[in-house]
């Protein structure tokens, strides 16, 4: 993969035609201002003919010189408001094959083509504190913007950029943002700059608009089960290139998207045609399952390793570290190859092509939200109810660890029907999500101990069996026994507040 960079970036733009900065001298601790000088740039921006690109806020473009020859991938950053993620590869005749890759997602089937070409006068200052570090770099920009192929138009504009430095903290842009507007220049939404140049040289009328999509009104409770699904679909397609790029917790946040999504086709089944969902349910679990290979081996390793590292040094006997990293080398070789590969089939391109693919809704669905929402929620609650007083029917064991198990799943349908159900139903379903959320931990709790005591049991047999003492793995698997059963006594009140007829009630506000 090429160079990656992290940038914070606001954009403003002046009512004429030009753009001059004020004296950003003090402004949030800035003790200097050196200008850069004038940089001349040219890039050629690539989208599919319907730009899906731009409407997701991501530019890639190829430079063939002005400073920075090369191609560039922007991203917006899940979960990181205003960051985006900018690689760079080197300057090649095509789309790079790993940049194509990290957009598959996107474009899926359809082809990057040339779309917008962007010329520009970037004038550059770099703000500097009182210690000499960078604190922000400001950019002045005369951009030329020209739609390519037929019917283009174009538009020219001035614009002003303003990126934080590596160790300056928000209060920095705020204050050089209350200069700049002093000064008459007002802040632009926050999307890159070609996306505002598409939306400037729109080639027909008949063209998608890119930028701030206009938010739907859900008034009925189909409407607000298909917003639903749309935002745990644009979930997946958005961790996308995270997970290819193996960036921390990516693949949980996709895992927990999919979860999401089959949650709702199944509480939600009499509001949607489960000739549709029903197929697509099953193959959000193999997609699940497959992610799920290398990062439940990631989450085990790390609990053993945790657990190892809180013991006393006089109670590591035998070479315990190494012995946990050939039990892990073993387990997770090819994992990321495979997840890879799963990326790129055509059956995962086809569950997203039928993700954002809104199923039909039966009569059912046109029922108001208030009214048919609470009844969905209740009734995935009592089945959690059933399952948790089973389990606690039963005496310690593996029959009761595989209740448990079963309750953890129930609990966690419960948490997302309420959090499905919260933009209709409020606070009540907010505060019941999370008293769902309480029990589903302790019991993803008690099977993460469930897992662990297993793999603890197979590493103590693997150190056995090659003269190893095997005390260490014994007694990290009689902690992690005690820990299950604390867990257990735990659940029964947890589960009284969790169970309380009032909090069912509070559904119906």
């Amino acid at each position: 993969m090429g160079d990656t960079e992290r940038e914070i970036e606001r954009t403003y733009e002046s009512p004429g035609r030009d753009a001059a900065l004020p004296d950003l001298t003090g402004a949030g601790g800035v003790a200097a201002v050196l200008p850069q000088g004038v940089v001349e740039r040219d890039a050629v921006h690539y989208d599919t003919a319907d730009l899906r690109l731009a409407a997701a806020s991501l530019t890639l473009c190829r430079r063939p010189g002005g400073g920075a020859p090369g191609w560039r991938l922007e991203l917006p950053v899940p979960a990181a408001a205003g960051a985006r993620d900018g690689i760079g590869m080197p300057l090649s005749d095509t789309v790079p094959a790993e940049l194509a890759a990290l957009v598959r997602s996107r474009t899926r089937d359809a082809e990057l083509i040339p779309v917008l070409r962007l010329r520009s006068s970037r004038d550059t200052t770099r703000l500097f504190d009182a210690k000499n570090a960078l604190a922000a770099e400001v950019s002045v920009d005369t951009v030329r913007a020209r739609r390519l192929g037929a019917g283009g138009s174009t538009a020219e504009w001035t614009e002003v950029g303003v990126a934080r430095g590596p160790g300056a903290g928000p209060a920095l842009l705020d204050a050089v943002e209350k200069r700049l507007r002093r000064a008459g220049l007002r802040r632009t939404a926050p999307a890159p700059t070609a996306v505002r140049a598409l939306a400037r040289t729109r080639t027909a009328t008949g063209e998608p608009v890119v930028g701030e999509p206009a938010a739907a009104v859900a008034v009925s409770a189909g409407d607000h089960v298909l917003a639903y699904l749309r935002e745990q679909a644009d979930a997946v397609v958005a961790h996308d290139p995270g997970v290819r790029r193996g960036l921390p917790d990516s693949v949980h946040q996709m895992r927990v998207a999919t979860r999401r999504l089959r949650s709702a086709f199944r509480t939600y089944r009499a509001f949607l045609d489960r000739s549709v969902t029903d197929p697509v349910a099953g193959e959000l679990k193999w997609l699940a399952a497959e992610l799920g290979v290398d990062r439940d081996h990631e989450v085990l390793s790390r609990r053993l390793r945790t657990r190892i590292d809180a013991l006393p040094a006089d109670l590591l006997l035998g070479p315990v570290r190494a012995r946990l990293r050939s039990w892990e080398s073993v387990r997770r070789a090819g994992a990321r190859e495979r997840t890879l590969a799963v990326l790129d089939s055509g059956r995962y391109l086809a569950l997203l092509d039928a993700l954002l693919a809104e199923p039909p809704l039966r009569p059912a669905a046109g029922a108001p939200a208030r009214q048919a929402l609470p009844g969905r929620v209740r009734k995935v609650h009592a089945r959690l109810a059933g399952r948790v007083g089973r389990a606690l029917a039963l005496p310690p064991g593996r029959e009761r660890d595989l209740a448990l198990h079963h309750a953890r799943k129930a609990a966690k349908r419960a948490r997302y029907a309420a959090e499905a159900a919260r933009p209709a139903l409020g606070r009540p379903a907010g505060r019941f999500a999370e008293r769902m959320k309480a029990v589903q931990t302790l019991l993803g709790d008690h099977q993460d101990s469930v897992v662990a005591r297993e793999a603890l049991r197979e590493l103590a047999l693997q150190a056995h069996a090659a003269g190893e003492s095997a005390f260490t793995w014994g007694l990290l698997h009689g902690e992690e026994a005690a820990r299950a059963e604390r867990l257990e006594r735990e659940l029964p009140r947890l589960w009284s507040k969790a169970s309380a007829r009032k909090l069912r009630a509070a559904l119906d506000g």
